[in-house]
């Protein structure tokens, strides 16, 4: 399957179609320091991070540099997996410019998914249509031809994402959503070294009572939540997928006390870091070795 491939100085992005024969290439550590986007048919099956999502309908799915993902079975249509890097387009640079705020890829509902609805399918398709094309034109301003279909596909797929996960909570000024995004993306940079609720609120500018009270209005999880969430789940990570121990990771991630550490993680998933990395590896080691006997 041809990987198309656009690259000027530091400034990268390719594309290709999925289907049955590239998805052990797909699934590979080969794209792993690139943002993706991923178009999949119904009936698919993929695995990001610790959660299963299987398309029911066609979906889109939004995953950040070093996020783990596979896709785990085929479908009977193609589907669209592009690759880029900060250099060629960064949510955060472009935010204001698109309208794409990087709920796709940072929210604290943690959901890569955006379900194409049947009316938008043909929009949709059409922008990985394009897109293919262009790579195959060469013609002058490919660089920015590229980097307008993208933004169409992200301004699209942002759109789609609040309506089927935060219903209108966006929609009205009064909720205030510039609080929301600041907090997801201000999280997701600090989590590491600031647990709680009032060291964003600090660099916010504002009282953790009023985060809370902002998050409680627009029907949102808890801050102290999503920040705990967003720990969690960077643990899960380095559990899984790095040879640290507990006590490293704890250490890694800010806590200088790794009973401590453990006595969240427990309390946060209802398993004990060892016994949920232990759990994870022999379910996974099952499902190859099912795998490897249909084979």
């Amino acid at each position: 399957m041809k990987n198309n491939l656009f690259t000027n100085s530091f400034k990268t992005i390719g594309s290709m179609r999925i289907d049955n024969n590239n998805l052990n290439e797909i699934n590979s550590d080969s794209y792993k320091p690139f943002i993706k986007v991923m178009y999949l048919p119904e009936g698919g099956h993929i695995q990001m991070d610790f959660t299963d999502h299987y398309t029911e309908s066609p979906a889109l799915f939004f995953i950040s540099p070093n996020q783990v993902f596979k896709i785990k079975s085929a479908f009977a249509k193609s589907g669209y997996f592009i690759y880029y890097n900060r250099d060629f387009y960064c949510v955060q640079l472009h935010d204001e410019e698109v309208g794409c705020d990087g709920l796709l890829f940072n929210n604290v509902n943690n959901m890569p998914l955006t379900l194409v609805p049947e009316h938008e399918l043909s929009f949709v398709e059409n922008v990985f249509t394009e897109i293919e094309s262009e790579f195959i034109s060469q013609d002058t301003e490919q660089e920015e031809m590229l980097r307008a279909y993208l933004k169409q596909l992200m301004i699209k797929a942002t759109r789609l994402w609040k309506q089927q996960h935060l219903g209108s909570v966006l929609a009205d000024e009064i909720n205030d959503s510039n609080t929301f995004r600041k907090f997801t993306r201000l999280v997701d940079a600090h989590y590491k070294r600031k647990h709680t609720v009032a060291d964003y609120a600090d660099l916010m500018l504002i009282t953790p009572k009023t985060l809370a009270h902002k998050f409680k209005k627009m029907n949102l999880p808890a801050p102290n939540e999503v920040i705990k969430d967003r720990i969690m789940l960077e643990a899960k990570r380095l559990l899984v997928h790095s040879s640290m121990s507990a006590k490293e990771v704890a250490y890694t991630l800010g806590y200088d006390d790794p009973a401590y550490f453990s006595r969240l993680f427990l309390a946060k998933t209802g398993e004990s870091p060892s016994g949920f990395k232990t759990k994870f590896l022999a379910k996974s080691d099952n499902i190859n070795s099912c795998h490897l006997s249909v084979a």
